[in-house]
């Protein structure tokens, strides 16, 4: 059983990788709600990434961070510090969390840090300037700390396309919307949180351990094929 911790678990792809493993593994989900889920492998800390200090842990074996942030308006009206505040959640919080945690997870058993880009960062979309900017610095991060850490700890990311979560949920919110999205993916569908938490299970997984410094594009396509 590894011990694993989970920045953002409560909600999300977070709260679906949280479901995913708890049976298996012991999981420390930090977030500043509590997961819904109770379990005998589950403990939370009720805890703001970017303004609480953490709290101590002697030893683990994974690192998942999954906050995020979908800000979508036209450069014009994105406001400096809002680019600021997408920075600081999905670049300046997985750093702090690293930095903080790097110690424990030297002394995991094969250790590993998961972190969480977008299809947005390869992929040229209108209004997305602020959240790809700061995804293409968790890109980069995961690229640099891959080579830095080896071959001790194993750093990747995951860049999903829509995922059905209450982040996304201004982008489903109804079907005129829902079947644009769909229709927009060459496989004609968008992401179920369960689909994502299936990856990242592999990838924090010893079947992965020849896998470092790579971003997996889960894109239903959209990345990859024009068609």
């Amino acid at each position: 059983m590894n011990k694993i911790l989970v920045i953002g678990g409560s909600k999300g792809i977070g709260n679906a990788i949280v479901n995913a493993l708890v049976s298996e593994h012991q999981i420390i989900n930090i977030s500043r709600t509590a997961p819904l889920q109770t379990h005998n492998n589950l403990t939370h800390y009720n805890c703001d990434i970017l303004t609480d200090d953490l709290p101590e842990i002697d030893k683990i074996d994974t690192l998942i961070y999954c906050p995020g942030s979908i800000n979508l308006k036209p450069i014009s009206r994105l406001k400096l510090d809002e680019f600021r505040n997408d920075f600081e959640i999905n670049v300046i919080g997985a750093v702090k969390a690293i930095q903080q945690y790097l110690p424990a997870l030297k002394k995991g058993n094969h250790p590993s840090i998961l972190l969480f880009s977008t299809v947005a960062a390869k992929l040229g979309m209108p209004f997305h300037a602020s959240v790809a900017a700061a995804k293409s610095g968790v890109e980069g991060l995961t690229k640099s700390l891959g080579a830095e850490l080896a071959p001790t700890i194993r750093v990747n990311a995951i860049a999903p396309t829509v995922t059905n979560t209450d982040l996304a949920a201004k982008l489903l919110r109804n079907e005129r919307l829902i079947e644009g999205i769909k229709e927009r993916h060459p496989l004609k569908k968008f992401l179920d949180p369960k689909e994502v938490a299936d990856l990242a299970s592999f990838l924090i997984s010893n079947k992965a351990n020849s896998i470092s410094g790579q971003i997996f594009e889960l894109d239903c396509g959209i990345v990859s094929f024009k068609i």
